[in-house]
């Protein structure tokens, strides 16, 4: 009966989050309790221990704060305006133009800030005045941008895809080169909902004044941005072509990130202090979140729990397909009220065991993962992304005009994950073909 145990830890777990406690202690604390329980003591403090140094060993960790400093470096050198500022050249005059700058631009900033949250904050703050000031609609323009969290957090070097990859111990070189092609698909269906709207109903984006962009003002926008150029071509091509590991292409990324604020003229010593300040912090809280996370997976391994639920499907003759459904919906649900690295930790200890029975690709599946948690930021009324524009925006922008605007969105985000689902070669072809797998 010891996995009436595990349940009883993954409701502690749910109502110390209830009650507003950190992931960290919501997840950690249930789970030693759990393991004094079930194994005694010493074995508790000799399997805590030995976890502990695992992790702080793990070299792939250490692109977490490469990744993270190179996004401050980046941020503060200004290259992400201007991957804004030449998409909006770029498109002229098309009508919802500066809508498809935000979502296209949406990438080489996503490469940039490493999450989909930093995106949101960077594309609130250039975008959506940008699109205020030109009559757009206001709930069209916030909730377009809210939704690129959903493009961003796909493009290496994605945080969530680096935990994901730890976590599950897949190839991290795998796990980001699989973000890329479903991030274009997220960008093509999102272009193209945005032209087909605005062609139906004219006035939620008015044509923008004036003649249209000539090409030398559309070479010199684009010109603009060869910052954060090289730093998207370091990634792609150091990932790529295997010069370098994936904790390799962050260290140098970060380094490069800090030549351009130099070169823009950005640098000062304020600006590093805080930038160290800044990755210390975040690094501390993913490394203990992901240190109480190990111990949640050892409690939930030892109450049985996953055997047991996965002897449940089996039984239920559920295809892969039946259950990667179940689980979009699950996940949906949990990106509504969650964070995603706390969807994560939850799940995966409990889901992995069963994934492995249904013979569910890692890598396809931790495309879903990310897309999934990062739809729930979007989906009224709790979506985190939508709570960043808001407060980006403030008094210019009712959270109604926002609800009102985002739901198309979440039904394009839902046709992508069908899309995705459908056809899993969209995650994997990119690394199997360029990664020799």
């Amino acid at each position: 009966m010891e996995w009436v145990i595990g349940i009883v830890g993954f409701v502690a777990i749910l109502v110390l989050m209830g009650l507003g406690a950190h992931v960290s202690v919501a997840i950690g604390l249930p789970a030693i309790v759990g393991l004094f329980i079930l194994l005694g003591v010493k074995p508790t403090f000799e399997v805590m221990s030995a976890q502990v140094f695992r992790l702080a060993t793990d070299y792939s960790f250490t692109a977490v704060p490469l990744f993270l400093l190179m996004g401050f470096a980046a941020m503060v050198s200004g290259v992400t305006g201007r991957a804004f500022d030449a998409a909006a050249v770029w498109t002229g005059r098309v009508p919802g133009g500066l809508a498809v700058a935000a979502c296209v631009a949406s990438v080489p900033i996503g490469a940039c800030m490493g999450s989909g949250a930093p995106a949101t904050v960077a594309l609130s703050k250039i975008a959506v005045p940008e699109m205020f000031r030109h009559k757009y609609d206001k709930g069209l323009a916030a909730a377009c941008v809210a939704s690129t969290s959903t493009i961003a957090v796909l493009v290496p070097p994605s945080i969530m895809m680096v935990v994901y990859a730890i976590y599950t111990e897949v190839s991290l070189r795998e796990m980001l080169m699989a973000g890329y092609l479903p991030a274009l698909v997220s960008i093509a269906l999102y272009i193209a909902y945005i032209l087909l709207r605005v062609k139906l109903n004219p006035s939620l984006a008015p044509e923008r004044p004036g003649v249209a962009p000539s090409w030398r003002e559309r070479l010199r926008a684009t010109w603009g941005m060869w910052g954060i150029a090289v730093l998207f071509l370091e990634l792609f091509v150091g990932l790529y072509a295997g010069i370098f590991t994936a904790a390799e292409t962050a260290a140098v990324a970060a380094l490069t990130a800090f030549i351009l604020m130099f070169a823009m003229r950005k640098f000062s010593w304020a600006a590093l202090r805080q930038g160290f300040i800044e990755t210390a912090e975040t690094t501390a809280v993913l490394f203990v979140i992901l240190i109480a996370s190990t111990f949640f997976v050892t409690f939930i391994g030892a109450s049985g729990l996953p055997q047991m639920l996965s002897e449940a499907i089996v039984a239920a003759n559920l295809s892969p397909y039946a259950f990667v459904g179940i689980l979009i919906l699950v996940y949906l649900v949990m990106g509504c009220f969650l964070p995603a690295i706390a969807s994560l930790l939850l799940t995966l200890p409990i889901l992995l065991p069963v994934m492995a029975d249904l013979d569910i690709n890692l890598i396809w599946f931790g495309v879903l993962f990310v897309k999934m948690t990062e739809l729930g930021a979007i989906t009224p009324p709790f979506g985190l992304s939508m709570f960043i524009v808001k407060s980006v925006m403030g008094d210019q922008i009712t959270y109604g005009q926002l609800y009102r605007g985002i739901w198309p969105f979440v039904v394009v985000e839902l046709l992508t994950v069908g899309v995705l689902v459908a056809f899993p070669a969209i995650s994997l072809w990119l690394p199997e073909v360029m990664l020799g797998r």
